[in-house]
């Protein structure tokens, strides 16, 4: 897989995808339209950031390249690549338990605050990529 050249962009799986970290000044997209929503896209080096109608929905610091980015109700499932470990920021259900997996190894259960914020990190080399899975707990 590689950086995202055009910023986010709708895969042929119906997913999506955006980021890229190797860009060195700050980069933005707005208004990029998928599945009736719009979506914001900042990204480069030491940032990606991603909203959905002026909500935030992800956010990695270094920057990263997401692929294959699917959420539902109980469930987010997408790839990150980069190329130095990342602390990943995703916002969920207030108060809830989620069940966290990277590269299918069960990392534990984590608890999101009173905003919804989910915090994890991804453990990253140059071009390598982690599968995340997150789902919630019932």
């Amino acid at each position: 897989m590689a950086v995202i050249e055009e910023l986010i962009r709708e895969e042929e799986s119906g997913a999506l995808s955006f980021g890229n970290y190797e860009l060195t000044a700050k980069t933005k997209k707005d208004g990029f339209e998928y599945m009736g929503d719009s979506y914001k896209i900042k990204t480069y080096n030491e940032i990606t950031k991603l909203e959905r109608n002026g909500s935030f929905v992800y956010e990695s610091v270094p920057g990263t390249a997401v692929h294959e980015f699917r959420a539902t109700g109980d469930k987010v499932e997408f790839v990150v690549e980069g190329d130095k470990d990342a602390q990943v920021t995703l916002e969920l259900l207030p108060e809830q338990e989620y069940k966290v997996k990277v590269n299918d190894v069960d990392r534990g259960t984590i608890k999101t605050n009173l905003g919804g914020k989910l915090i994890f990190s991804a453990s990253l080399e140059e071009e390598d990529q982690v599968s995340i899975v997150i789902e919630k707990i019932d």
